[in-house]
């Protein structure tokens, strides 16, 4: 599910920490959501606000490095075929040929207007590890790499950072993956809670380009309609949380018990 701010969401660091913090149970009520249960909801998100905005966790999400969403960049115009988007899907990477070495420690990460932070560098083996290879059929194959840059979203805005690029077979751009490690996540300032009717929203997928929508995959029940995720906007944060569109068909006594995961756009 997309969802729009009237502002930029710099701050979604209170979304993508906070929306965990909205702990829910069970999978849905058969009958329309009361007044209740939206006010405990409505209740929580303010807790977390409260919690976040001016914490020592937002600070430190304002400062360090927190990447946003997928980092890995497909070479231009995308793979091609369904045996090789098969293969990503899987993460079935398999290396024919050599990588580098690594000859410097620390990389620079830089945001526009926004200053820097150095940050450790990733051998280049490292990084080919963090695309989770493992050799099925299909698979990619990467044939060498070198030392590059990206553009990655993060916690603080678009950031360049110095990535490796590696060669795909039978593609004439790169793959493109960060080569400095993220920065530590700051511990939540408030605790979890299971007590919260609702549903969890689960991952924050993506934040666009001009920072007013953020896509996040949230989990509803399969004898329910689907999810709504509401937005608490404060001055320092943007809170979620989840909850279902409740079946009247359903009858009294009718199982649910799989659950499904929602994402998209609107």
């Amino acid at each position: 599910m997309r969802v729009r701010s009237a502002r930029p969401l710099e701050l979604v660091a209170a979304a993508a920490l906070a929306t965990a913090l909205l702990m829910a149970t069970g999978c849905g009520s058969r009958q329309p959501d009361g007044g209740g249960e939206s006010q405990e909801r409505d209740h929580r998100a303010r807790q977390v606000a409260a919690a976040w905005n001016g914490s020592p966790a937002a600070a430190a999400w304002r400062s360090g490095y927190h990447p946003l969403g997928e980092v890995t960049q497909l070479p231009q115009g995308g793979l091609r075929g369904k045996a090789d988007k098969q293969a990503y899907r899987a993460r079935s990477f398999v290396l024919r040929g050599q990588l580098p070495g690594n000859r410097r420690k620390d990389g620079r990460v830089t945001w526009r207007g926004d200053g820097s932070l150095t940050r450790p560098l990733l051998a280049a083996k490292e990084a080919y590890k963090t695309l989770t290879p493992h050799h099925t059929e299909p698979h990619l194959t990467v044939t060498g790499a070198r030392l590059g840059e990206m553009s990655v979203t993060t916690s603080r805005g678009p950031a360049v950072v110095p990535a490796w690029l590696f060669n795909l077979e039978g593609y004439d751009s790169p793959l493109k993956q960060p080569a400095v490690t993220p920065s530590k996540l700051p511990r939540s300032p408030i605790e979890r809670t299971t007590d919260v009717p609702g549903h969890p929203v689960r991952q924050l997928l993506a934040l666009s380009p001009d920072g007013r929508s953020v896509t996040v995959a949230a989990q509803h029940g399969a004898c329910d309609k689907g999810v709504v995720v509401d937005v608490l906007e404060t001055r320092g944060s943007v809170v979620l949380s989840g909850s279902v569109k409740p079946d009247k068909d359903r009858k009294p006594g009718d199982l649910c018990t799989k659950r499904q995961s929602s994402s998209g756009s609107r």
